[in-house]
């Protein structure tokens, strides 16, 4: 292995945010050095939830930062949404410690951005062999770095790290003028399901309404975080992040943060929480008080289409999982992570896994593709 030069932040805020976003760019809002540090100072991700920062640095000969990879040396498999456990309890069982690995990822965002953030593209392979060192110095299992963007996956493929395919759910704007445009490119049963399902949720009597910047208050957090804590109960036992960070991403780039809420008598019964890229609408959390029929689809789904085609954006990536989203509009996707494993036998059965689960999953989004709403022919 080349003689590899980085240091390690403990904490993003031990790099200035100017540097970190010079190294970030401005298309990926959970790249961006305020997310990192809102997770962090709200007590969302620190070692005391199983995340303890080791963001890699590689500088450049006057100590400026040109190369950053975020990550984590994880306690366990939570909150990542690219499933390893079975590899842990394998590894476990075998006699060895799964646990801490290096997990390169932005903490509870499975989208798709940059693990490499580059001022400098050389810096890429120093910070790939840097994470490879930091595991095999220390005696870790693994480092993975997950959801990567298509232009980064060269750059672990080519440093011999194992690629695993996963599947999520992106709506593309094919240059449709309005939400009328898009029904229009749908089936016509299918046209009348969703008008129907939109029909049905604002018949209950609630008014829809989007906030960003300014126009979120903490009131409104305050009712957020009611929806947020439901569903995060429900889902993962409980939630990730913490009031704090709702308060702290609302200050530090509220810009960036787009709130669509379901008001009954002016107040809040339910909301979708999004973050804007340049190109993307990124749909992350969603809850409500009520039990409306069809309100989630409403606010999660085709609220967020209606928004990215009167902003022009590319795409709408809707969250892990969920194939009932394919019937409204949105395509499965591949998704790709990498996957660094020095112990030869470990890796060799991890290597099988991934090209079995590949080909299943490869199969799996032929076979949803050819059931999407749109018309054929």
């Amino acid at each position: 292995m080349a003689d590899v030069r980085a240091r390690i932040l403990t904490a993003a805020a031990d790099v200035s945010a100017a540097d970190w976003n010079a190294c970030a760019g401005p298309d990926n809002p959970f790249a961006r050095h305020e997310f990192y540090v809102a997770l962090e100072r709200s007590g969302s991700a620190i070692p005391r939830t199983g995340w303890r920062a080791t963001h890699l640095v590689v500088d450049d000969a006057d100590g400026v930062p040109i190369g950053i990879m975020p990550g984590y040396l994880k306690s366990h498999s939570q909150g990542e949404y690219v499933f390893d456990h079975g590899w842990a309890d394998a590894w476990e069982r075998a006699g060895g410690s799964y646990y801490p690995k290096l997990q390169c990822m932005t903490p509870f965002t499975p989208a798709t951005g940059p693990r490499l953030l580059l001022r400098d593209p050389s810096a890429a392979g120093g910070l790939v062999a840097a994470a490879q060192a930091l595991v095999t110095q220390n005696n870790l299992s693994s480092v993975h770095a997950t959801f990567l963007t298509p232009d980064q996956q060269a750059l672990f493929a080519d440093a011999g790290w194992l690629m695993r395919v996963g599947e999520q759910f992106h709506w593309a704007n094919d240059g449709y003028a309005d939400f009328g445009d898009f029904l229009g490119a749908l089936s016509s049963r299918k046209r009348k399901a969703i008008r129907k399902e939109r029909e049905g949720a604002l018949a209950s009597g609630v008014e829809i309404v989007h906030l960003t910047g300014g126009a979120i208050t903490e009131a409104h957090w305050d009712a957020f975080w009611t929806f947020y804590q439901d569903t995060g109960m429900r889902k993962w036992g409980r939630p990730y992040l913490t009031r704090a960070f709702f308060s702290i991403i609302g200050e530090t780039m509220g810009d960036r943060v787009l709130l669509m809420l379901a008001l009954r008598g002016g107040q809040p019964v339910a909301g979708a929480l999004n973050f804007i890229g340049d190109d993307c609408l990124y749909g992350r959390y969603w809850g409500s008080t009520e039990d409306i029929p069809f309100l989630h689809f409403e606010l999660c789904y085709y609220q967020a289409i209606e928004w990215a085609i009167a902003n022009g954006k590319a795409r709408v990536e809707a969250g892990a999982q969920g194939a009932h989203k394919l019937a409204r509009g949105y395509r499965p996707v591949a998704t790709i992570s990498a996957h660094f494993i020095p112990d030869p036998n470990f890796r060799r059965a991890v290597a099988d896994f991934v090209a079995r689960e590949g080909e299943m999953v490869a199969a799996d989004i032929e076979a949803m593709d050819m059931a999407t709403p749109f018309r054929r022919g």
